[in-house]
């Protein structure tokens, strides 16, 4: 089941484009000298980068080595080692390799050791708010990012760093506030991934597909381009078209063969569309490329769908052990539903009290509290979940089994309802047994709800007193 974390593909565009803001302050040797050969992969990550566009992995970590081997010679170098610092970063969210985390923050440190933030390195800060991002600290990023807002407010790749804390924390009207901002001040593929991301959290799923067509068409690189077909394809599968969504997965890969996004994608669309073995075998390939927290419980879900069930608590195991940024949502999730539901709501309500309060992590604890026995408590959460503007298939599903529980039988087969309109194969596991709830629900009852019932006689008397004229009944 995809827990429906914030996108990796929109973080690690976020990512990029504080590499964009760093590399416009390192000016290498090769600028002015006219076009007597092609750029080097390094130089191509920059050119990449000024166009706020994603570089291709190996001319990444081409631009990595470089500035590290520039670095070594030129140990006081300020801007090199913010650039160092968000092209780790970049890296590691793109991999979910969390091994870059610590290289960044030692890079993006000894940039404002070189140079305070007091003298104006807004690149170290911005670096540094992208990385509390990638790590899931949504408040360290609100607040590095706020600082270099407030510093300079014209500095565009500070809003999508900011989109990301703020949509982390919950507070979407401030997202909105960041995306316009945005888009006052930049334009190009960035920038409608951007926009279609919000749509998409808005439940605005029409304007959310065309700004990622947007995005596509004015993608510059062919890792842009395979970023956008991705989003493209999440959106069709969300809507529950997994046809669709395989045919953008597809597409992706061709431009990058071993896209990561595109790859657990193609994945989650075959297991939706019956083709068991072949969504297994995809799995084992995005796991190999992208090992995301998510991404082990989506495929180990699979696994016990099909009866697998070793295969499936070692998948579980791996995300247990994992130890990985943004892992909370998935571990409560895993836990609430494949281990031990108390200490997903402990876990869930902890994250809370941090202040990340996105709907990812309100339906996570209101499905763990619920699966903890305290179903009154979990509604309200649920409810916060679903009423927030993403139209999401598990929410939906969750609210409507807590609803169950609790004996409102009608808002129940609503949600249930809902969540299997959506996308009918939302998940190889919760999708049969929201199928298997309403079926216990049975038809609606013709009767009005007892407490309708007990009324009435009240208000039968009520009208006889008064003399007003008793309404006809329905």
């Amino acid at each position: 089941m995809k827990t429906e974390n914030v996108s990796r593909t929109v973080l690690a565009a976020g990512v990029g484009a504080v590499l964009a803001a760093a590399a416009l302050v390192y000016v290498p040797e090769w600028v002015g000298q006219g076009p007597a050969r092609p750029p080097s992969p390094a130089e191509r990550a920059v050119r990449a980068a000024r166009a706020g566009a994603e570089a291709a992995l190996p001319d990444l970590g081409a631009l990595i080595a470089d500035r590290e081997a520039w670095l070594r010679e030129h140990p006081d170098d300020e801007a090199s080692w913010a650039e160092l610092g968000a092209a780790y970063t970049e890296r590691g969210s793109r991999l979910g390799d969390v091994r870059d985390y610590p290289r960044a923050e030692r890079a993006l440190r000894r940039s404002l050791a070189e140079r305070p933030a007091e003298r104006g390195n807004l690149e170290a800060e911005l670096g540094l708010g992208a990385l509390a991002g990638a790590r899931g600290d949504w408040r360290t990023a609100e607040e590095w990012g706020e600082r270099v807002r407030k510093a300079d407010p014209r500095r565009w790749p500070v809003y999508p760093v900011l989109m990301d804390a703020y949509n982390g924390l919950g507070d979407y009207e401030a997202a909105q506030k960041s995306m316009e901002s945005l888009e006052g001040l930049h334009a190009g593929a960035v920038v409608r991934a951007r926009a279609a991301q919000t749509y998409r959290d808005r439940g605005w799923r029409e304007d959310a597909d065309a700004a990622a067509l947007d995005a596509a068409a004015l993608a510059e690189t062919d890792t842009d381009k395979a970023a956008a077909l991705a989003r493209l394809g999440d959106l069709a599968w969300e809507r529950g078209e997994p046809e669709e969504a395989l045919g953008r997965y597809g597409a992706a890969l061709r431009l990058v063969r071993d896209h990561g996004p595109s790859l657990a994608g193609r994945a989650r669309a075959l297991a939706g569309l019956g083709r068991a073995e072949e969504a297994v075998s995809a799995w084992r390939a995005a796991l190999a490329r992208l090992p995301l927290p998510e991404y082990f419980l989506e495929a180990g879900e699979l696994y016990e769908s099909l009866g697998r069930d070793a295969e499936a608590q070692a998948l579980y195991g791996r995300l247990r052990t994992g130890g990985r940024p943004g892992a909370e949502v998935p571990l409560g999730l895993l836990d609430a539903d494949h281990g031990d539901p108390a200490a997903a709501a402990v876990r869930m309500r902890a994250e809370w009290a941090r202040g990340h309060r996105s709907v990812q992590v309100a339906d996570a604890l209101g499905w763990a509290l619920h699966r903890s026995g305290a179903s009154k408590e979990a509604l309200g959460y649920a409810k916060r979940a679903t009423e927030e503007g993403l139209r999401s298939a598990p929410f939906m599903y969750h609210r409507g089994e807590i609803e169950r529980a609790l004996d409102q039988p009608g808002p129940a087969r609503r949600h249930l309802e809902e969540a299997l309109r959506i996308n009918p194969e939302f998940s190889p596991l919760h999708a049969r047994r929201a199928s298997e709830a309403l079926a216990a629900l049975g038809e609606p009852s013709e009767e009005p709800p007892a407490e309708l019932r007990a009324e009435a006689p009240k208000a039968a008397r009520a009208s006889e007193v008064s003399g007003a004229p008793r309404s006809p009944r329905a």
